[in-house]
């Protein structure tokens, strides 16, 4: 008996099978919307073409999976090796390969949002680069001209900003660069508006910054490229972003952050009262020194008055005539003294020259008798016929020794 036509088996190409296969995957409903959940591996960016090809594992199974670049461009994070995600797509086969694969249409880091996820990324891409480092942070000027401030001209920071800075520092010019703060094209104005102020150098400081919200509401102060406006900004930012306890990329890149538009404000310009109670006290302290000072001056003065009048020229003079007087009258007295002394000590040496003197002997009757100019002391001296010469009281004479 012969086998009809429609039960005899048929036989397919490759190409068809696979065709079929992927025709099936394709109707079923429980396949072409399907979440997984998995770990990253395999991870393969291709960034000429912009698709992104990667294998999603857990314990017991392996599936290989792409995003093709329109799907990918949309992503608020950067998918990496063994980052665990839920991914939503579609099972297909790849009919080259005769393999099947998940479509990946959308995908989220499992167990926290995109958002931050893709934050954290860009807050440690940025880090790495030395993008927050302390030692390029730019020093608030203390009394600034002019402020710039980058925020929305509606929003309710710009009039904060506006009330602090005008009752703190009157004087200070507030230069507005209004912004879109949240939307798609809120990151771009803000670079755009960092950039210009960077350009004409119109303010001395800057604040940018807005009121509070969600992390989606911030977004746009999480630009990769704002942070790379602020850091190449030569005028110092002040970051404003949301409340105290929110925190975006611009919060670290900035020169200083302030936790609300109003403390920015505080932050950006001198207090005008704190001014004038330190600058009093100033006052009152400076005169208080220079009193001391003119009080030391004179008391310097009226010493060196008195050293000058204690060793002046005159004084010394006076005092060296003084000296010389008393010295003149001991001179004096010592010479007068000297002369009296010697005087009756010649007076003493003329008596006894006189007592000894032998004109005197002769005036009492004696006589002096020379032989050949030599006195005679002795008879034994003399001989019979010498001639020996007799000198008196008052002349000589001439006698010859008759006998002895």
């Amino acid at each position: 008996m012969q086998t009809p036509e429609f039960l005899k088996p048929k036989v397919l190409t490759v190409t068809q099978l696979n065709h079929y296969v992927k025709s099936l995957f394709e109707s079923d409903p429980h396949l072409v919307n399907v979440f997984v959940t998995g770990e990253i591996s395999n991870l393969k960016k291709h960034y000429a073409s912009g698709h992104i090809y990667f294998s999603l594992k857990d314990k017991g199974g392996i599936i290989n999976s792409v995003m093709f670049r329109g799907n990918a461009m949309g992503l608020r994070f950067s998918p990496e090796e063994g980052m665990k995600v839920i991914v939503r797509g579609r099972v297909s086969l790849y009919e080259q390969s005769g393999s099947y694969q998940l479509y990946v249409d959308d995908m989220q880091p499992d167990g926290i949002g995109a958002l931050t996820q893709a934050y954290e990324q860009l807050k440690k891409k940025l880090e790495k680069l030395g993008l927050f480092d302390s030692r390029h942070k730019k020093p608030i000027p203390k009394f600034p001209k002019a402020v710039g401030v980058i925020t929305s001209a509606t929003g309710a920071a710009v009039q904060d900003i506006r009330n602090v800075l005008t009752r703190r520092f009157p004087s200070v010019d507030i230069v507005l660069c209004p912004v879109q703060v949240q939307g798609d094209r809120a990151a771009e104005q803000l670079v755009e508006a960092v950039n210009t102020f960077n350009e004409y150098d119109c303010a001395d400081v800057i604040i940018i910054g807005r009121g509070g919200g969600s992390i989606e509401d911030l977004w746009a102060f999480n630009d990769e490229n704002l942070a790379y406006a602020i850091y190449a900004c030569n005028i110092p930012v002040i970051s404003a972003v949301g409340h105290e306890t929110d925190f975006t990329i611009c919060d670290f890149v900035s020169d200083l952050r302030a936790p609300t538009p109003s403390a920015a404000a505080e932050l950006a310009v001198p207090d005008r009262e704190e001014l004038f109670s330190y600058y009093s006290a100033q006052q009152q302290y400076i005169s208080s020194m220079i009193d001391a000072k003119i009080s030391q001056a004179r008391k310097k003065l009226s010493d060196f008055n008195a050293s000058v009048l204690r060793n002046s020229p005159e004084k010394r003079i006076l005092s060296i005539e003084q000296n010389l007087v008393y010295l003149s009258k001991v001179i004096s007295n010592s010479v007068n003294n000297k002369f009296v002394s010697s005087d009756e000590h010649i007076k003493k040496l003329g008596a006894k020259l006189e007592a000894l003197n032998p004109i005197s002997v002769l005036r009492r009757g004696y006589a002096v008798a020379e032989k050949n100019e030599n006195i005679v002391n002795s008879i034994k001296e003399l001989k019979v016929g010498d001639k020996i010469k007799l000198t008196l009281k008052d002349g000589y004479v001439n006698t010859v020794v008759s006998e002895k």
